[in-house]
Formats: structure tokens, C-alpha cells, sequence
């Protein structure tokens, strides 16, 4: 099997949510490792609004995490990332949903945007006062929601499926600038999530990231070559970063 295209960084919690579902199945793939806002004129005609991931099958194109990881689901069946009873599987969408749209928007774009990503992309400070403010007012009500979805123990749906999946790969990003959940306050939540990101896909993806999340984004291409990383040959990537078509 040829392996699928992965357009995206590693460090994404979008691009690792598909990363994390092509290793628990065990689909072959490379990645075009970049950050959305270094992808040439070619990546805008890949992906209209300038985000990540995008999946290469051959001739066809998807981008949007949620529907590249249904497609993936379809393609190889087992084992299944969505249960397979209907409800169960509404409430896994539900929670990818939530991780997805409150998450990134809490957890990315109003705190690890202003701590890592304007620094290193644009060179920009970050507003603090809305860092701490996203702490202690925003974070704690996504945290307070997951604690009530949180399973005593094991998985949300017994067997390991995007609802465990999706909202553990922001917290593993946030975990990049010493983020944690405090287990004291939100302990099914932390226990949940520790279990997730204690799986093998995690694991193995986990090597990779802390390897260059310290080394400066037009400097991680390479360093990922090096490590031995599936990179793809073929970058839609350029040198200079522009914002994309949604404003951060």
C-alpha cells in the first residue's frame, strides 16, 4: 500500500489527531511537517483556508481533521475509532466536536498561541493578560465539562476511539508550555487522559515531537530527516510565513 500524504506539523493537535488514527490502524504514511502559515501558493489551492492537515490519497484530497479521520475509519474498518453503536458513536462525534471547537479555540488559540506561536512564527509577544485570564476563567469550564463526560476508568466507549483521542491531543500540545491538568481538582479527567496518552500511537508520536519542539520551526524539516522520521520528499512548504484566510 502506498502510504498516504499527511500535510502538517507534528506538533499540531489536529494534524496529530489523524497521526494518532493512521498508527492505531496501521496505515502507511509520510508527512509534509510545516506549520499552516509557512505553505506555499500550492498548499492554498490544497487546503482554501490555510489549515492543517490535509490528507493525500492518490487523487483525492481532504482536509479537516474530523473528515479525514471518518474517511480513514472507512477505509480500514479495524479496529473501529468510532463505536459502532449509533448513539455511542453520535456522542464520540459530540466529543470530537467539542475538542475540536472549544478546546482549540481555549486551549490553542487564546493561550499556546500567545506563549509559542506568535514568538516563534511572527516574533510577536504574546498578550498575557489574556493567557492568564484564559487560565483561570475559560480553561477551567472546558475542564469542568470533561469531568463530567470523564469515565471512571479505561476509555470513554471501553475501546480506545476519537473521543479519547480528540481532546487528549490538545492537552499533549499545551503540555509543550507546562500545562497540566491538576488531578486534585479534575481527577477523572486527568486519569482519563493519562490513560490516552499512555497508548502506543501517543507514545510513539510523543518520541518524535519532543525531539524538535524546541528547535526553531524552519529548522524542524531537517532535524526530522534526520531522526528517521516518515517525511515526505516533496514539501508545499516556503521559508516565509503569511497568515492564513481565518485570522488567529
Amino acid at each position: 500500500m502506498k502510504p498516504l500524504l499527511v500535510v502538517g506539523s507534528y506538533l499540531s493537535p489536529y494534524v496529530r489527531k489523524v497521526l494518532v488514527c493512521l498508527e492505531a490502524k496501521g496505515i502507511p504514511y509520510e508527512v509534509d511537517h510545516f506549520a499552516p502559515f509557512f505553505g506555499d501558493d500550492r498548499f492554498s489551492r490544497l487546503s482554501p483556508l490555510r489549515r492543517i492537515p490535509v490528507l493525500v490519497d492518490g487523487d483525492l484530497e481532504l482536509t479537516d481533521s474530523s473528515v479525514i479521520c471518518e474517511y480513514l475509519d472507512e477505509l480500514k474498518p479495524e479496529p473501529a475509532l468510532y463505536p459502532r453503536e449509533i448513539r455511542s458513536r453520535a456522542r464520540a462525534r459530540w466529543l470530537e466536536e467539542f475538542a475540536d471547537t472549544r478546546m482549540g479555540d481555549v486551549l490553542i488559540w487564546r493561550y499556546f498561541n500567545h506563549i509559542a506561536i506568535k514568538p516563534a512564527v511572527w516574533g510577536e509577544k504574546g498578550d498575557r493578560a489574556l493567557t492568564e485570564k484564559t487560565l483561570t476563567e475559560e480553561v477551567p469550564t472546558v475542564l469542568d465539562y470533561l469531568e463530567s463526560e470523564a469515565p471512571a476508568d479505561g476509555f470513554k466507549f471501553s475501546a480506545l476511539s476519537l473521543a479519547d483521542i480528540a481532546p487528549a491531543c490538545f492537552f499533549r500540545t499545551v503540555a509543550f508550555v507546562r500545562f497540566q491538568i491538576d488531578s486534585a481538582r479534575w481527577p477523572k479527567t486527568a486519569g482519563w487522559m493519562s490513560r490516552t496518552l499512555a497508548t502506543s500511537p501517543f507514545q510513539k508520536l510523543a518520541r518524535i515531537e519532543d525531539a524538535i519542539v524546541r528547535i526553531p520551526p524552519r529548522e524542524q524539516r531537517a532535524a526530522l530527516i534526520a531522526l528517521g522520521a516518515p517525511v515526505s520528499n516533496e514539501t508545499y512548504a516556503t521559508t516565509s510565513p503569511r497568515r492564513g484566510v481565518i485570522p488567529i
